[in-house]
């Protein structure tokens, strides 16, 4: 399958059903009250994560993502039924962030960790909810709220106990073969591998995956090679296998540890946790070494003024790979893996000088003049009045009315150069703009 660790989607809640206006109407009692059902609310769209998918495939040919909208309301208080929610599954490891400003919005790392990506809208209530001792029948009901409309970038973080890093063809993807259950693709070329590979270690306790990350270069913190594309999936991982070719032409002890630094200073500028992460070094391909027991001392007493242990195997030939796996279950065994729950992102908050406009201010009516000539009306409670009210109602549009004089819509229509007959909108409602005769003479 191919590997896909990045991309955005769209995600939509369903609408919510419209509320119902109805009165009783029985053989004797012809004039009942209000009985019009609420509306069903719409379906959820939620992320959830998968233990069986391993990458973002699935979603290359489909982008678009939309919830059942809820039912009706109906006659006889009877109310609609919810929509159907609609849950995707991802791979564990996946981050959630806002496509339009980047805010991350959840981190999903453990099976069964959910993220609701859109919100399906509320159901609009039906008349039998309004009435009261002062209104015995109102003639009204209201429409469902649109669901919520997110775009969302995912990207994938692969959950992996070891990682394996090195330069391009040192032999990363013949270790993991050597080591584990996984066949990845290998060639004597650089770049050979042009996407993670996973493989598993099974243990008598528990099953250690390792990850092949396909070679880095320098300057891949900046984005050079391969890149920023796979450093990311070394985040994760708990313990690092640095993989060194003993065999390029050459090699020797200061030539192997410039290109130990170049890697190592690479992961460093990405994320200087990293320079911090256990490490292993592992010098590959003794099989065709010159001295290989000589470059093993000495390399051996180089890495450990770093405080790093040295192993050398040959992956083709099976030498010391056996103990390699056992140093790799030693360190898993001693460092269990650690268990979490969804992580979400913290809000950002800015803290204001004392000086500074209150938030409330946002709440005002502001009226934009669009370069078509019409107007749009923005207010938070203006267009969720908008988009709830059935206008085509009589007493719902009292009700708006009574709303756009409470929040003085046509003064300030006016004061933007409204004239009588130019387009409004507010939210999804639009209508012409026809302005009380009588509101110039009210104080």
């Amino acid at each position: 399958m191919k590997f896909v660790d990045e991309l955005v989607i769209s995600a939509s809640g369903g609408r919510g059903g419209n509320g119902c206006m109805s009165f009783r109407r029985e053989k004797f009692l012809p004039n009942g009250g209000p009985d019009g059902g609420n509306g069903g609310r719409g379906g959820d769209v939620i992320l959830r994560a998968a233990a069986n998918i391993q990458t973002l495939a699935d979603f290359e040919r489909r982008r678009r993502f939309a919830a059942g909208g809820g039912d009706h309301g109906q006659g006889n208080a009877r109310n609609g039924k919810s929509g159907q929610t609609l849950v995707l599954p991802v791979p564990c490891g996946t981050v959630v962030y806002d496509a339009e400003n980047g805010e991350g919005l959840a981190d999903l790392v453990e099976e069964g960790d959910t993220f609701v990506a859109a919100m399906g809208g509320r159901g609009g209530r039906g008349n039998r909810v309004f009435a009261s001792s002062l209104r015995r029948a109102p003639r009204f009901s209201e429409r469902g709220e649109m669901g919520e409309e997110r775009a969302l970038r995912l990207e994938l973080r692969l959950i992996a106990d070891i990682g394996l890093i090195g330069l391009p063809n040192s032999g990363k993807s013949s270790i993991l073969a050597a080591i584990s259950n996984a066949a990845p693709k290998i060639a004597d070329y650089p770049f050979t591998t042009l996407s993670p590979n996973l493989g598993v270690l099974s243990t008598d306790v528990d099953s250690v995956v390792l990850a092949d990350i396909p070679g880095l270069i320098e300057g891949a913190s900046e984005d050079r090679g391969l890149g920023l594309s796979f450093l990311r999936h070394v985040e994760r991982t708990r313990m690092l296998l640095h993989v060194l070719d003993l065999s390029s032409e050459g090699a020797d002890p200061d030539s192997i540890m410039r290109e130990f630094q170049t890697v190592r200073g690479e992961m460093e500028r990405y994320d200087p946790e990293l320079g911090t992460r256990p490490c292993v070094a592992v010098g590959n391909k003794t099989d065709l070494c010159f001295d290989a027991a000589g470059l093993e001392r000495e390399l051996t007493a180089r890495f450990g003024e770093f405080g790093m242990e040295f192993v050398s195997v040959s992956a083709l030939t099976g030498d010391n790979i056996p103990s390699l796996a056992d140093r790799v279950v030693a360190f898993s065994r001693e460092h269990p893996r650690p268990r979490g729950n969804v992580r979400l992102f913290a809000d950002c908050v800015t803290l204001s000088a004392p000086d500074a406009p209150k938030r409330r201010a946002r709440r005002q009516v502001q009226i934009v003049s669009l370069p078509d000539g019409s107007f749009r009306v923005l207010h938070p409670q203006m267009e969720r009045a908008a988009e709830r009210y059935d206008l085509s109602q009589p007493e719902n549009v009292a009700r708006f009315t009574k709303l756009l004089r409470k929040y003085r819509v046509e003064e300030l229509l006016h004061a933007a150069g409204a004239v009588a007959g130019s387009p409004v909108s507010i939210g999804h409602a639009g209508f012409d703009f026809y302005p009380d005769k009588n509101d110039g003479q009210r104080s």
